[in-house]
């Protein structure tokens, strides 16, 4: 298949995998995606370069517990693999649907999955004070064990127990952005940056080394978007628009917004941390960095967005 134009780089919210209440089963999944595809059949059809991220929260936390349970017989896995294993596991079942659901179309179009490092900076803020947990709770002696065997640090949260936390540092460069960006020139869907990436450093002499630690999906999103000279940025998620001052009874949606207008409202603290803040955050890079365009709307809501009819349209 032929393509034109520059890449569209879309970013997968929880959602089009793994919906709020599910046990995180195989076939629940696999309906998700489904319907996520069935929700994009306008941009899937289109001959448009097309880029896919997800993210995998869900899966690398039960990946984690599985692990734990196992610990005594089998070794723990590092936080790089760990992101790989799901990197994989969530590529190939968006690939494969993606795959099947475009031959069903009859539009012959390759799916690939890029399993993504990502570069960070080794003295990022964020590994001085690490705040991102992950993996399954512990008791306060288990916790003093790990700390002992493993060097983790270890938090009381919220007075459910001890859990992990690692550093969630700034995304730099996408390793395998040439290779990403010319796959889905040549026509392939391009599954990527599953889960933020795997954050890696650079050695003096260039080698790569993992380091532990996650990134955020969209923060990722937005640096691969600017990678591959993408102009426009579609965030997928939970809502059809952003809101300022949500829940509130003077709440109102956003359907345009300028950089800097989302700028004050971030200082304002009008976007949630850990839901909309970092999208938010994600547009705002994108656009600093040369991007055109970023739209957030709903996955059945996305084609209408990107033709200007609904959804938070964030611009310089």
């Amino acid at each position: 298949m032929n393509v034109t134009g520059t890449p569209l780089v879309i970013a997968l919210g929880g959602n089009a995998i793994l919906r709020k209440g599910e046990r995180g089963l195989v076939r629940e999944q696999y309906a998700n995606i489904e319907r996520t595809c069935r929700d994009l059949a306008p941009l899937l059809k289109t001959d448009d370069p097309l880029l896919f991220t997800h993210g995998n929260g869900p899966q690398v936390g039960n990946l984690m517990l599985s692990l734990e349970a196992t610990r005594d017989r089998f070794p723990l896995l590092p936080m790089d693999v760990c992101g790989a294993m799901t990197q994989g596991s969530i590529g190939y079942m968006l690939q494969r649907t993606l795959t099947n659901y475009l031959n069903n179309e009859g539009v012959h179009r390759p799916v690939v999955t890029v399993v993504t490092q990502v570069v960070v900076d080794p003295r990022d803020d964020a590994f001085w004070k690490p705040t991102k947990p992950v993996g399954p709770y512990y008791t306060a002696d288990q916790a003093d064990g790990l700390r002992r065997e493993t060097g983790w640090t270890m938090v009381e949260d919220a007075g459910r127990g001890y859990r992990r936390v690692v550093a969630s540092p700034n995304p730099v460069e996408i390793v395998e952005r040439s290779m990403i960006r010319h796959l889905a020139l040549d026509g392939a869907v391009v599954i990527c940056a599953g889960g933020g990436g795997i954050p890696v450093i650079r050695s003096g002499d260039g080698t790569l080394v993992p380091i532990e630690g996650v990134i955020d999906k969209d923060l990722a999103t937005a640096r691969l978007a600017l990678d591959v000279g993408a102009h426009q940025l579609l965030i997928l998620t939970g809502v059809q628009q952003v809101a300022i001052n949500w829940g509130k009874p003077d709440q109102r949606g956003v359907p345009r917004a300028t950089a800097a207008e989302m700028r004050a409202w971030m200082q304002e603290k009008q976007f949630p941390e850990g839901s909309m803040a970092p999208k938010i955050q994600a547009a705002l890079d994108f656009i600093a960095g040369g991007g055109h365009e970023v739209v957030i709307t709903l996955p059945e809501t996305a084609a209408a967005a990107l033709a200007g009819e609904t959804g938070t349209h964030i611009v310089p």
